[in-house]
């Protein structure tokens, strides 16, 4: 009779029945755990700067493909592509990857290498 009691509990102790969680609560747990792991997009010193610009630059210039690294919040992305066209007005730049394209606001750029 016991090992079938134990089949029943899990390693917490609950039954199987009873583990149920609605999902108002699922979606709320999961929203503050995401804005726990929220990052700040670092400061990049003026060298960077200017590192980037180059890079960027001489892509554009002479269509060179190059890797920029773009900030998100939760993680970043790396894209190899070419810089068809930059935006000034705008602070953004129109990034083509294979055969897909898309604008990219310079200021999301935190690296950038040929």
């Amino acid at each position: 009779m016991k090992s079938q009691q134990r089949k029943k509990l899990e390693g917490n102790g609950l039954w199987e029945g009873s583990r149920m969680i609605m999902p108002e609560h699922k979606a709320r747990i999961l929203d503050d755990s995401l804005k726990e792991e929220v990052r700040i997009k670092p400061d990049l010193d003026p060298q960077a700067l200017v590192e980037i610009s180059q890079v960027l630059a001489q892509s554009l210039e002479d269509c060179s493909p190059i890797t920029i690294t773009l900030f998100g919040e939760y993680e970043d992305r790396s894209i190899h592509g070419i810089v068809m066209r930059v935006d000034q007005h705008l602070r953004q730049i129109k990034f083509r990857y294979g055969d897909d394209w898309e604008w990219i606001m310079i200021g999301d750029v935190i690296g950038a290498i040929t």
